[in-house]
């Protein structure tokens, strides 16, 4: 089927063109022909342009398809070395950040403390020197740098990057992160502005691992259970985000065994004032042992503490409960727990009563799960959603008149 792209009857583009290689889809000058229906002059013309830009690279020739012999086809590979992504993952206690390649490879990476809490003028200048040191580390000019992608602990609005009434984020809503890591990437690097995409850390978790680890699936669902709870949906290959980025906050959905705790979002009842990281840290603490967080309970997990599996199997049971209603209503492939509390335990739980609350139909080909990618599956993401925005088709052609080419 040839591709037909922007009004009917126009012909395939650069960018349409370069989307068919990155994709796999055509890797040949022929199958570009082929598949779009341009004259072999055409291609030629607008692969030209990929060359000059340096998207495009030949690689190995392939082998010789027709019986009757001839050269073989040259095989057009993208080339991820002209550019590189920086991405950081926001939590409520700490932060990580990256260099990746355009393929998504890690090339260096930095984690350490950094209270969301202190506002955002204040963390988004610190990860503005963060990656400053990184691209140092990694041996990549700040002028390489296509974009930057940030994963965040609160609904986003993804057309203005903005987050919007974030429960575990004071001082953040509304605010233009955007301007302001933009500014604290000039600011550290010396280098001219760069787009700057926020998104869910839920959702950049679930972009990450769905198109790393599980690729086929059209209905993927992750949930996150660190100091709040969040999930993430993919579907078809796109981040399903709802009409204003409020998809996948499960976390404040009401359940009766939290009558009486109170969520910090204000209200009682949440699932997340009892199954988070935070309501179990709060429930040990309570008992003397010292945890304040999420991440205090994931090391506690870590080194077998029996209170603390014993309660992380109780917030597994209350998130499955809640799950059930997502899987009866989504009917995903796959459904991974990630974050802090996500080890065996709190998996346990979480089967119990999805298996028992769910209809056999919605789970009779679902894989239960946990993190591929752990820790970095935002970073990943959110490298991921820089690379598909910025060569995606219809931005292609305007980048390339940028480019002068």
């Amino acid at each position: 089927m040839a591709v037909r792209t922007g009004k009917a009857g126009s012909q395939a583009s650069s960018g349409d063109l370069l989307e068919l290689v990155r994709s796999g889809r055509a890797t040949t000058r022929g199958a570009l022909q082929q598949v779009t229906g341009l004259s072999r002059a055409t291609v030629g013309q607008r692969l030209d342009r990929l060359f000059r830009a340096g998207w495009l690279r030949e690689g190995a020739a392939g082998p010789v398809d027709s019986p009757l012999g001839g050269r073989p086809s040259v095989r057009l590979e993208f080339d991820d070395s002209h550019a590189v992504v920086l991405a950081a993952d926001l939590d409520t206690r700490h932060a990580r950040a990256a260099v990746l390649s355009l393929t998504g490879e890690l090339l260096a990476e930095h984690a350490g403390p950094l209270l969301v809490e202190d506002g955002p003028d204040v963390v988004l200048g610190e990860l503005g020197r963060w990656f400053a040191e990184l691209l140092e580390k990694a041996g990549h000019r700040a002028a390489e740098v296509c974009g930057i992608g940030l994963a965040v602990p609160g609904p986003v609005d993804s057309d203005t990057g903005r987050v919007v009434q974030p429960p575990i984020m004071p001082g953040w809503d509304g605010y233009d992160i955007r301007a302001r890591l933009m500014r604290a990437f000039t600011e550290h690097t010396g280098a001219g502005p760069v787009p700057v995409l926020v998104d869910n850390d839920a959702n950049l978790m679930a972009y990450g691992e769905q198109r790393t680890a599980h690729p086929d699936c059209s209905a993927f669902v992750l949930v996150k259970v660190s100091t709040g709870i969040g999930a993430g949906v993919v579907v078809g290959g796109t981040i399903y985000r709802g009409i204003d980025g409020g998809a996948g906050d499960i976390g404040h959905i009401r359940v009766p065994e939290g009558a009486d705790a109170l969520c910090r979002c204000g209200s009682y009842g949440c699932l997340a004032a009892v199954a988070s990281g935070g309501a179990v840290a709060r429930r040990l603490a309570e008992t003397g042992v010292p945890a304040a967080s999420g991440s205090d309970v994931r090391d506690l997990l870590t080194a077998g503490h029996p209170g603390a599996a014993a309660l992380a199997r109780e917030a597994g049971r209350h998130v499955g409960d809640v799950l059930a209603t997502v899987v009866t209503l989504l009917n995903p492939g796959v459904l991974m727990i990630a974050g802090d509390l996500a080890g065996t335990a709190f998996l346990t739980g979480v089967r119990e009563l999805l298996y028992q609350r769910a209809l056999p139909r919605s789970t009779a080909h679902l894989d239960v799960v946990t993190s591929r990618l752990g820790d970095r599956a935002a970073l990943v993401g959110a490298g991921a959603l820089v690379v598909e925005h910025l060569y995606a088709p219809e931005r292609i052609e305007e980048r390339l008149l940028v480019l002068g080419v």
